[in-house]
């Protein structure tokens, strides 16, 4: 019995022992403990570019489809800072009376506007505002605002419309005409679709019609803020 036991265990060990040899053998053969990567890919996948989302619509188009009641809502974050009453006090910012139109850094007389602004220059025109309210700093580095803007660009065209209710300002700028792609690069027409035959599918009197020339017949149908 004890022989009997003894030669079962034997086959056991053995049976390990070879199991640990074929272990290493393997690791060694497919590398299976070097991280590196193999010099040549099974596969590669390659990923489609996309755009750099929604093309940016021009303030011109904005401000013609504003609403200065609802500039007004938005200026009511302003008014910590701002008046815009003609004949308003300075505060923490300057009164923002007849603003649009006005000399950057230099509107309300006696407000001690930073150099920053006042480094930058030009008329406050409605690109020159559109840019300080959505970031001040980015504008004028160096200003004492400390208003961070507005993201939205049809909020900061309302408050644009709002601030020419309040002293006016140059006059509004031309909407611009944007195109629409009417196709995708690299799409295809579907059967049946688009100005010619396609394969699989019999042609319409229209698509017939489109690849004629000139002199052939038809068939019948029968078939918060601002400067500181």
């Amino acid at each position: 019995m004890n022989d009997r036991t003894n030669t079962i265990f034997g086959w056991i060990l053995f049976a390990g022992i070879i199991a640990l040899g074929l272990s290493i053998a393997s690791g060694l053969y497919f590398h299976a403990d070097d991280p590196e990567r193999p010099e040549t890919m099974a596969y590669s996948v390659e990923v489609a570019e996309t755009g750099g989302g929604e093309a940016e619509v021009p303030i011109a188009n904005l401000l013609a489809a504003g609403d200065a009641a609802a500039g007004e809502k938005v200026f009511a974050k302003c008014t910590a800072c701002h008046s815009i009453n003609s004949g308003g006090p300075n505060g923490i910012g300057p009164n923002l009376y007849g603003v649009l139109g006005s000399a950057i850094g230099g509107h309300a007389p006696g407000f001690a506007y930073s150099s920053a602004l006042k480094e930058v220059g030009g008329t406050w025109d409605y690109d020159a505002m559109n840019a300080w309210l959505e970031n001040p700093k980015a504008f004028a580095p160096g200003t004492k605002m400390s208003f961070a803007g507005l993201g939205n660009p049809q909020d900061r065209a309302n408050v644009m419309l709002y601030m020419l209710q309040n002293g006016g300002g140059p006059p509004l700028p031309e909407p611009v005409e944007i195109e629409e792609e009417t196709a995708i690069e690299g799409e295809t027409d579907g059967t049946g679709e688009g100005p010619g035959a396609t394969e699989g599918a019999a042609p319409d009197t229209v698509e017939a019609a489109g690849a004629m020339g000139d002199e052939q017949p038809v068939p019948s149908q029968g078939g918060g803020a601002a400067e500181n």
